[in-house]
């Protein structure tokens, strides 16, 4: 069974070490030791982790990843490459479930903020496998948009989300379709069709978990 999780740390943790620890990525503000850092305190440090999501915790968390960002850069990576065992989300039982769409958009994160990047061309199980997460990622990223909108994948299906009476349709590979409904917008190959207002509001929001 194909173990996407690992294959994309692995590939983000080979460009990293390729483009060193001060490299841009689409994160506003982080380099790729920033990213590095905020992963390994995602699967290390559970006491920290919390506050990425739980805003009350934030300035924790935010403490903690400074403290690993300070690290050896060579160190960073060889702990990225090695997930322990014990970690609640990168063991072998959730590595798949939690960690596939994780590392494939942080590996996406730091190959479009170099210059000349172009899309990959995913194995089908990828796909396959990120598409079956647009729906969830659809209903979180548009539960408040005052229009309904249609994410098609051509050649995987549809699902609806939004709120409101007039339409959108966001076409594009399940890659970019995850790219976008975690708000990286500016950096994907999609199409969106209709009312130019709507579509210019949704290319501009605050997307993502």
């Amino acid at each position: 069974m194909p173990r996407y999780a690992r294959s994309e740390r692995e590939a983000l943790a080979d460009l990293m070490s390729t483009l060193g620890p001060e490299a841009p990525t689409v994160n506003e503000g982080w380099t790729t030791r920033d990213l590095a850092a905020h992963l390994l305190v995602r699967e290390r440090r559970p006491d920290a982790a919390a506050g990425i999501f739980v805003p009350p915790l934030g300035g924790y968390a935010e403490r903690v990843r400074r403290r690993v960002t300070a690290g050896d850069w060579a160190q960073l990576l060889d702990r990225l490459r090695r997930p322990p065992l014990w970690s609640p989300v990168s063991n072998p039982l959730t590595d798949e479930l939690t960690n596939t769409l994780e590392f494939f958009i942080h590996h996406e994160d730091v190959r479009r903020a170099q210059a000349g990047w172009q899309p990959r061309q995913l194995p089908a199980g990828l796909d396959q496998t990120l598409w079956r997460r647009v729906g969830m990622l659809a209903r979180l990223a548009l539960r408040r948009f005052p229009a309904r909108v249609r994410v098609r994948a051509p050649g995987h299906g549809e699902v609806a989300a939004g709120r409101g009476g007039e339409q959108l349709q966001l076409v594009g590979a399940p890659g970019e379709l995850v790219l976008f409904l975690s708000g990286r917008q500016r950096v994907t190959r999609v199409q969106l069709d209709g009312a130019p207002e709507l579509a210019a509001r949704l290319q501009a929001a605050h997307l993502g978990f």
